[in-house]
């Protein structure tokens, strides 16, 4: 929020008529624009050029201080003239520190931390400058230091909701699906059993599991699969009888429920839509239940470095905004929570009967989308416009149907041109950004001439929408979201899972571009990954580098290699370009002076391992604001006080 030490040290050297107004510790900064340095302060400052590495300014009065020159700042001995009673809470040194500014990389010696803010980067000797009796050294040992990793697309909270039922990630048929489900059902001797993460494409029987199948587990009390990409899953009969829904229910616009030959009779299956009716019945999570939802899915997320985290898609179920909402109260965030909540309008097109999520938020604390309150920021809403690899809404028809389609198929549109129009109309202008779930490029089409549209009658903001997934956009449409400032959000887990896949469903040609990365590179325009968790086992950051930078399928195919990126441009989408995305990138993201102390510490600097060893990195370290919030050794012991 204010300028910190940084701008003091930077604006001692300036005359008082040609300073921001923020040059107050504590203030914000003002709609002033600097003036220039004189002739006469560049020759007082002697040699004015910072050292190789080092970057003495940033946070909010970075747009000041580039101002007056890009590479040039006064030395730190001089700034510190006037301060020298300032010392560094922490100082970091003895290993590679990756600021991630600059479109190479840079590595410097030390990093200094005060107050939970970066108070100076650079050489050694200089930053040590800055210690006292009471500064904490942290030797990396030849260990990696990094900007904390920026969550980009995911549902934390649904995450921590599902550790709380069985994993069914590893399952090899039908069969392994029931066993593990009948065994969580004696652990949780009452209400619904669920299991969640299977793929149905590589279970032996390559299908979802049946009614009279998971009817077997349990014919008196409600018994639920959800497949890994959170779209598909099955019921029981109990199921479908507390949901009220029989083979003569209308399947619901943007989802289908599954039923055999004669058509009247139900199955089991269902997708989309159909789903989110289903899940809505089950009963919510609250009390120490909901607190345990948001401590565990936070614990997992600082394990794998990251400082920020997003619930994209709160609203859904019932109870989500009542979990947020009690972890806001309780203060239980170690790490800060982007909320993305689902679109009044993209509710009504479902006809799932949720609440105005965001409108139930902003009652509750009227300036959540303005900042952080206790670590949650209301920060956008979301649209579906089509489902994922199996549901992807394309201009050509896919090369090879999914099971149990017949025909021509083009995939699934979810949202009609009508209510995108008037989602877009109702949140363009307003503090929340739009989020799209989009695979085909038929789903990017609608996007792109709903933006044109809003656009023309209101004119361009700095809105920034983000496409998620972005699975295949085409040559002319990456032209196009560039012309908007959109962000694409890769998935790129997803091209080793589903990579195999989809050159069978899309065609060799079409799935050798998949999220055409390298377009967005070569054209400088910014982009993130994701993991998109649940849907990606673990919300690893480093998985989801290694899929960027090696794209290499299980199979050991590797999809579209003319799309591959450096280890450098897939850690800036996950660090700088993740906090341009969500608008943060004046205090997160990089490690300059003024941004917050989010850091991340790994084993090995990304930069000097083979490829195909990147996804092996551990995470040792996370830091929030310059305190530990994970430390691998004490989770190994099983320590619990990483909440305190």
């Amino acid at each position: 929020g204010g300028c910190g030490l940084h701008a003091e040290l930077v604006m001692a050297e300036i005359p008082h008529d040609q300073r921001c107004e923020c040059s107050s510790r504590g203030r914000n900064p003002s709609a002033v624009a600097p003036q220039l340095p004189s002739a006469a302060m560049w020759a007082a400052w002697g040699s004015p050029i910072v050292p190789q590495g080092a970057h003495f300014w940033g946070g909010q009065c970075a747009q000041t201080a580039s101002a007056i020159h890009p590479s040039v700042v006064p030395p730190l001995k001089k700034r510190r003239s006037e301060h020298e009673g300032t010392t560094a809470d922490l100082i970091i040194f003895g290993g590679d520190i990756l600021t991630m500014v600059g479109t190479n990389p840079s590595v410097v010696e030390a990093l200094a931390v005060k107050d939970g803010k970066i108070l100076a980067v650079g050489p050694r000797k200089e930053v040590f400058s800055l210690s006292g009796g009471c500064t904490e050294r942290m030797d990396l040992n030849g260990k990696a230091l990094l900007p904390g990793f920026i969550d980009a697309h995911s549902r934390m909270i649904l995450f921590g909701k599902k550790l709380m039922d069985q994993n069914l990630a590893t399952s090899k048929n039908v069969q392994d699906v029931i066993k593990r489900l009948k065994d969580h059902a004696k652990a949780v001797p009452e209400g619904w059993i669920v299991g969640f993460g299977y793929e149905a494409k590589a279970l032996e029987e390559q299908r979802h599991p049946s009614m009279k199948e998971l009817d077997s587990v349990s014919a008196v009390r409600p018994v639920l699969v959800v497949d890994s990409s959170g779209h598909h899953g099955s019921g029981n009969s109990v199921v479908f009888d507390l949901a009220g829904i029989t083979a003569e229910t209308p399947d619901p616009n943007g989802g289908c429920f599954a039923r055999g030959p004669d058509t009247k009779t139900l199955t089991g299956p269902m997708e989309q839509s159909a789903l989110s009716i289903v899940q809505a019945k089950r009963p919510p999570f609250a009390g120490a239940l909901a607190d345990r939802v948001v401590q565990q899915s936070s614990h997992l997320w600082t394990s794998h470095g990251h400082t920020t985290a997003m619930e994209c898609g709160m609203g859904l179920d019932a109870e989500d905004v009542d979990i947020v909402v009690n972890a806001i109260n309780k203060n239980l965030l170690p790490l800060d929570l982007y909320v993305c909540a689902v679109a009044e309008t993209a509710i009504q097109a479902v006809d799932s009967g949720a609440s105005a999520t965001s409108r139930r938020l902003l009652a509750l604390h009227p300036d959540l989308d303005k900042r952080y309150i206790n670590r949650v920021r209301l920060g956008g809403v979301k649209f579906w416009l089509d489902g994922c690899l199996e549901s992807a809404w394309m201009t050509q028809p896919y090369a090879h149907n999914p099971t149990g389609q017949e025909g021509e198929y083009s995939g699934v549109q979810q949202i009609s041109d009508e209510v995108l129009d008037r989602g877009f109309e109702q949140f363009w202008t307003s503090n929340l950004q739009i989020h799209l779930n989009i695979n085909g490029d038929a789903a990017a089409d609608q996007a792109l001439k709903a933006f044109h549209k809003v656009i023309k009658k209101h004119g361009m903001w700095d809105h920034r929408p983000v496409f998620a997934h972005a699975s295949c956009l085409r040559a002319d449409q990456v032209d196009e979201l560039g012309k908007l400032r959109g962000i694409p959000s890769f998935t790129t887990p997803s091209l080793v899972s589903g990579g195999d896949a989809a050159v069978n469903l899309w065609g060799e040609d079409r799935a050798r571009d998949a999220m055409p990365i390298q377009w967005l590179v070569s054209r400088g325009l910014p982009f993130t990954f994701n993991h998109d968790a649940p849907i990606s086992a673990t919300p690893s950051s480093m998985l989801l580098v290694s899929a960027g930078v090696n794209r290499t399928t299980r199979s050991g195919r590797v999809i579209g290699p003319d799309q591959r990126v450096s280890v450098y441009d897939a850690l800036k989408a996950v660090t700088i370009h993740a906090a341009h995305e969500l608008k943060e990138e004046k205090t997160k993201g990089s490690l300059e002076i003024g941004k917050l102390a989010d850091l991340v510490m790994l084993d090995r600097n990304p930069l000097n391992v083979a490829p195909d060893q990147i996804s092996e990195i551990q995470i040792v370290r996370t830091f929030k604001e310059g305190k530990v919030i994970y430390d691998r050794a004490d989770a190994v012991q099983g320590s619990s006080s990483l909440y305190a």
